[in-house]
């Protein structure tokens, strides 16, 4: 049997047997850029049914099929963590998707705050940034990231059940992590370039779910700032033990 050196997420259920219809873009890079064959194998995921393993059934340039023969991984779901940032410049905001992605994150959620430059995301492309970059690190499981939403009008109706860590540069060089926080349910919020506002800072101090953390004696880029604090979180109280 051979084995799969490919993995590609699809739509479609997964199930022995199945025949799952390729786009035209995925023949295009199964065929045209891997130069895959009749009877090779791919590996294939949709978030829901784990990972399968396939064999390409038909192949043209513009489309093709795989069937599907076995399982090879129940889906691994990541903890109940979601990502919240304040979207920048876009590679640098593509590398947020992609790494959050690679780290763990359940939900991606971009937030407006009152220092956010970006007025509007384009949520299809960051998507597929996540499918790829889940693609690429063996995931089988793909976050969903939300359409860009105003942070003042997320916190009045914060799920009761749910913690939130924040990163806040006014800490920096304070001795401020998590302690001995705990929950299953967690959300990170990264602030913008510019940091969060007197206003937001004062609100985030005051709400009993919030937890103020310092990421270390420098102040960091946002991207950079979210790679930091997944690694704390994950350390703490992810699925990294």
């Amino acid at each position: 049997m051979k084995a799969a050196k490919i993995r590609l997420y699809v739509e479609h259920p997964l199930g022995e047997g199945q025949t799952i219809p390729l786009t035209r873009e995925q023949a295009h890079y199964l065929f045209g850029v891997m130069r895959l064959n009749i009877s090779d194998a791919v590996s294939l995921f949709n978030g829901r049914d784990g990972e399968w393993r396939a064999e390409v059934a038909e192949a043209g340039k513009r489309n093709g099929s795989l069937r599907v023969d076995m399982r090879t991984r129940r889906l691994q779901m990541p903890p109940d963590l979601w990502l919240m940032f304040a979207p920048i410049k876009k590679a640098r905001t593509d590398f947020i998707v992609e790494k959050a992605t690679e780290m763990g994150a359940a939900r991606i959620c971009p937030v407006q705050t009152d220092f956010t430059n970006a007025e509007r995301i384009r949520q299809d492309r960051l998507q597929a940034h996540a499918i790829e970059a889940a693609e690429q690190c063996g995931g089988t499981y793909v976050p969903e990231v939300c359409e860009l939403q105003r942070l003042d009008r997320m916190l009045p109706g914060w799920p009761e059940d749910r913690q939130l860590m924040f990163c806040d540069e006014s800490l920096v060089g304070a001795a401020k992590t998590l302690g001995k926080a705990q929950g299953e349910k967690w959300a990170i919020l990264i602030g913008p370039e510019g940091g969060f506002s007197d206003a937001e800072r004062q609100r985030l101090h005051s709400l009993p779910f919030a937890h103020a953390v310092s990421l270390g004696p420098r102040i960091l880029r946002a991207d950079t700032a979210a790679v930091a604090a997944m690694t704390v979180w994950q350390q703490a109280l992810g699925d990294w033990g």
